[in-house]
């Protein structure tokens, strides 16, 4: 059995570039400042940049730092790869080998290390990590209530629905604790920004928790965090 924290978000989006790991990381932040131990988890990383002898994913750095760097970045994120492609295709390009195995049993190096931990994933739910795996694989087997990061622009209101039926459907379904909208740009005409949150929740059965602003550092809504992870617990 995967030794693992007993309590954790798992942090997903509609997409790439939506803004996850500003997400976690703000996250993580509130966790530690309300006084809990926070260990953080990026199973594997590709588009990572060198530094020196290593690669290094900065999306592993900004979760550390926000944790106040506990255990070592190898910790964060044990697999790394250069090319921007899925991870087992930026593997081969290296002339490695994705190990999947390894993508579970790396969160193990938290489970005496934390109270509770956030773990961010590469791309959405769909995203492969393997042959035979897809992130959902992951979000499903660690069982931590996933974070969907919806990029607030027009499109939203599909891409966040389509992506919590990927959740209730793949395999035994995925908890879903709710849903952030993300500013990733200023509103430029897009007059769908300040609808979004409203439509999203009208027909989806999981909570819009909050929306976080153009280049702001809070978001809109007060959160415990921990009252959100213990809430979908009980809903599971």
């Amino acid at each position: 059995m995967l030794k693992k924290p007993p309590l954790g978000l798992f942090i997903t989006g509609t997409d790439t570039e939506v803004g996850k790991t500003f997400v976690a990381s703000l996250i993580v932040k509130q966790l530690t400042a309300a006084g809990h131990r926070v260990g953080v988890y990026k199973p594997v990383a590709s588009d990572c940049v060198s530094d020196g002898n290593q690669l290094v994913s900065e999306d592993a750095v900004h979760l550390w730092e926000a944790a106040g760097r506990p255990l070592s970045l190898d910790a964060v994120c044990p697999q790394r790869f250069e090319a921007p492609l899925a991870p087992h295709l930026s593997a081969i390009k290296a002339g490695r080998e994705l190990d999947t195995e390894r993508l579970r049993t790396g969160i193990e190096a938290w489970a005496d290390e934390c109270d509770v931990i956030v773990v961010e994933g590469a791309g959405g739910l769909m995203s492969p990590v393997g042959e035979e795996d897809f992130i959902a694989d992951l979000a499903l087997e660690f069982g931590y209530p996933a974070i969907i990061v919806t990029s607030n622009v027009i499109g939203a209101i599909n891409q966040t629905l389509q992506t919590l039926i990927t959740a209730s459907c793949f395999r035994d379904g995925i908890p879903v604790a709710g849903v952030v909208l993300n500013d990733v740009r200023s509103i430029d005409g897009d007059i769908s920004m300040d609808s979004n949150r409203e439509e999203i929740a009208k027909r989806s059965e999981r909570p819009v928790l909050s929306r976080l602003r153009y280049e702001q550092g809070e978001f809109d809504d007060q959160i415990d965090w921990m009252e959100v992870i213990e809430a979908s617990r009980r809903i599971g």
